[in-house]
């Protein structure tokens, strides 16, 4: 869910009669409540929850392997999530991805979409290189700053 988003219902609920607000978005839950105390008036600030993914994730040693940061001293660099969303490795489902392992890229290049409250956020590659490793798999969730490529730098 976007911040800039939750910003804005914060400042909406704080302005309006609402004292209680929830929403729910896949896994994700957010509530926005607001106390007034009846005897003082005086207003409580809103607090917002988020409710933990229902599914445990199991990490195997082959998956931690993969997900390993690159040292700094090495020539990859690791493309990583903008926003919380799906990862989509092609335009539309019945259309070729838009990069493959071995493939040679430019920076500028669309290397994927994750999709974020139904809007589509292509995602480019900020290095010029080699795609060495795809992190994702095709229609998962993605977290903020989860890295989804790993590219060797030219």
């Amino acid at each position: 869910m976007d911040i800039n988003l939750l910003k804005r219902l914060i400042r909406v609920v704080e302005k309006s009669d609402i004292t209680d607000f929830s929403v729910q978005e896949g896994d994700l839950k957010v509530r926005i409540s607001k106390r007034v105390d009846g005897t003082t008036g005086q207003y409580v600030q809103p607090q917002i929850f988020q409710q933990p993914a229902a599914s445990p994730q199991i990490e195997t040693k082959q998956d931690s392997a993969q997900t390993a940061k690159p040292d700094s001293s090495s020539n990859l660099h690791e493309i990583k999530s903008p926003i919380v969303g799906t990862f989509y490795r092609a335009p539309a489902p019945d259309a070729d991805p838009y990069i493959q392992v071995g493939d040679e890229i430019m920076e500028g290049t669309v290397l994927c979409i994750v999709e974020a409250m139904k809007l589509m956020n292509e995602i480019e590659s900020d290095v010029s290189g080699k795609i060495v490793k795809i992190l994702v798999e095709n229609a998962t969730p993605v977290e903020y700053n989860q890295p989804l490529f790993l590219i060797e730098k030219k």
